[in-house]
């Protein structure tokens, strides 16, 4: 789409409005240490080119990216809550139909059943994936979720104090404090003592000495972020003998044609990311956040619920059973500011999920499990063989497709050499745990080949 400048007039009109004299004297809102020094207003020392007519501009565009090496070529072993699975053809095929690739939830849903009946289907998806009583119509991620998924536990309960497992994703725990800056509260982690341990899992023992007697909520990661299985029933026991609620967060949704869903092992909400199913890599997002809770809590869920219902003729309809106003004018006393869902997003992962079925997805996720447990032996064998080679496994508990690894070398120069031999080899988590210098999460997907993982294996043993 070509680019439209605003006009002198348009420009002129917009300062009148806004009660300014130039466009300089509009910018001086901005605090001085974020502005662009030296030059000429407004680009600074930027030393941007001449513009290019729209021609000139494809061109370059097309030059450059001819430059990019794909995606394809390398072989990926990064996870941490953005997984490479493949996508079935059905699922671009449908979602770039015009019917669906506005896809959002509607203003005027009398005349939207389509739409409608498309996000009730994800809706019911996501409650059989997750074992839970109701599920919203989506978040925007699986980082948001989870911080919702707390503000409706503390609404729930009336109680303030927050628990977080070490283990649940780092940056997930930065958006739940970003939330709660807001509004205050108490926040504990289960700390250091959590990733240090021989299972790195998240211990009742830990979290009661953080806990205290009035939590509102114990948030955990299953699998947690080191790609262990948290054992989940026994935190679910515990914190309601507290009179709290578990928020159980699942990063890799596809973990869930194996593992027990959260609903069977004591959840009362589930929440997490669902990239995993129907949406690509895509530098980072457009992805898509899941929440599903026991009927009791329907009230207090943020966004909207699609519900299925008759019309005055009898007939099967598609309505708004919940869509609160409410975050619109309430601002701060508002339940949530999410007043919206990832309508594309979810319609892709639903698809995803029917083109595989209940038999399709346990063999996915069987691929996963498999391939990563060939490759955790491929490099327990490194160290049986080469005791000096400096790889092992971590930690000991189970796992599903991701797991850490700790090196014996320095980290960084690690991953360059590995990205010289054209694989892209995991996570460094020293940018999230200090203490954990020496270890890469690594993750296994059924994109992975078996001549990429002896590769990989092959290359951390030299």
């Amino acid at each position: 789409m070509p680019y439209i400048p605003h006009s002198d007039e348009d420009v002129s009109r917009i300062l009148k409005t806004l009660k300014h004299k130039s466009v300089e004297d509009m910018l001086g809102v901005f605090p001085e240490e974020f502005r662009i020094k030296g030059g000429n207003a407004p680009f600074g020392n930027l030393k941007l080119p001449k513009g290019l007519s729209e021609q000139e501009l494809s061109a370059l565009m097309s030059e450059l990216s001819s430059k990019n090496t794909r995606f394809g070529e390398y072989a990926s072993f990064l996870g941490a809550g953005a997984y490479n699975h493949y996508i079935p053809a059905v699922v671009r095929a449908l979602t770039s139909r015009s019917e669906f690739y506005t896809s959002y939830t509607p203003y005027q849903p009398e005349v939207s059943q389509g739409t409608l009946q498309a996000i009730f289907e994800y809706q019911t998806l996501v409650c059989q994936l997750t074992a839970m009583d109701v599920a919203n119509a989506s978040l925007y991620d699986g980082g948001s979720s989870a911080a919702e998924a707390v503000l409706m536990a503390r609404r729930i309960t009336g109680k303030n104090k927050v628990i977080l497992s070490a283990a649940l994703h780092p940056e997930y725990r930065e958006t739940v404090k970003t939330y709660l800056k807001a509004t205050g509260g108490d926040i504990s982690e289960v700390g250091e003592a959590l990733y240090c341990t021989e299972e790195g899992t998240t211990l009742p023992e830990a979290v009661e000495a953080v806990c205290g007697d009035e939590p509102a909520c114990l948030v955990v990661q299953h699998p947690n972020f080191f790609g262990c299985l948290e054992d989940v029933s026994a935190l679910a026991a515990f914190i309601h003998k507290k009179k709290g609620l578990l928020i159980v967060v699942v990063n890799e949704a596809v973990s869930l044609g194996l593992l027990k869903p959260p609903g069977e092992l004591g959840a009362d909400i589930a929440v997490g990311e669902m990239q995993s199913f129907g949406n690509a890599l895509n530098f980072g997002g457009p992805y898509l956040g899941f929440m599903a809770v026991k009927s009791s809590f329907v009230r207090q869920m943020p966004g909207r619920l699609i519900g299925a219902t008759v019309d005055k003729s009898g007939n099967r309809a598609f309505c708004l059973t919940f869509a609160t106003r409410e975050q619109h004018i309430r601002r701060e006393r508002a339940t949530s500011n999410i007043c919206t869902n990832h309508g594309l997003c979810a319609l892709a992962a639903a698809i995803h999920m029917v083109s595989l079925g209940a038999a399709g997805l346990k063999d996915t996720a069987v691929l996963n499990l498999s391939k990563a447990n060939y490759l955790k032996e491929k490099l327990a064998k490194i160290k049986r063989v080469l005791p000096s080679s400096g790889v092992s496994i971590a930690f000991n508990a189970p796992t599903f497709n991701e797991f850490t690894i700790k090196i014996a070398g320095d980290v960084d120069k690690t991953l360059r050499s590995l990205l010289g031999h054209r694989v892209i080899g995991g996570l460094a988590l020293k940018r999230f745990y200090p203490a954990l210098d020496k270890h890469l999460l690594v993750a296994v997907t059924e994109m992975n080949t078996r001549e990429e993982l002896d590769g990989f294996a092959g290359h951390l043993a030299l």
